[in-house]
């Protein structure tokens, strides 16, 4: 693996286990208040277009990075029209 490849893995570990500690605790608190759903739909959205680019340009580190990302926003999302 080339050496950006994984200085992209460990930018990309990095943003993306920065979502962790929200999940658990919007999980744990059942509270979705302070969450804008706008944000968060945007951000998905945008997180989903970086995944589809990774994937046709090939950057492995993009696809993997955005494909969890996505999957913890998505939790968040859901977690808001849930606990509404």
């Amino acid at each position: 693996m080339h050496p950006s490849d994984w200085l992209g893995l460990t930018a990309g570990t990095f943003t993306t286990v920065s979502f962790i500690p929200q999940v658990i605790k919007t999980w744990r608190s059942r509270s979705t208040h302070d969450i804008s759903l706008g944000m968060f739909l945007l951000f998905s959205l945008g997180v989903l277009l970086w995944l589809l680019y990774g994937a046709l340009v090939g950057a492995f580190p993009v696809v993997v990075a955005n494909a969890v990302t996505l999957m913890l926003s998505l939790a968040i999302l859901l977690m808001k029209l849930w606990y509404k």
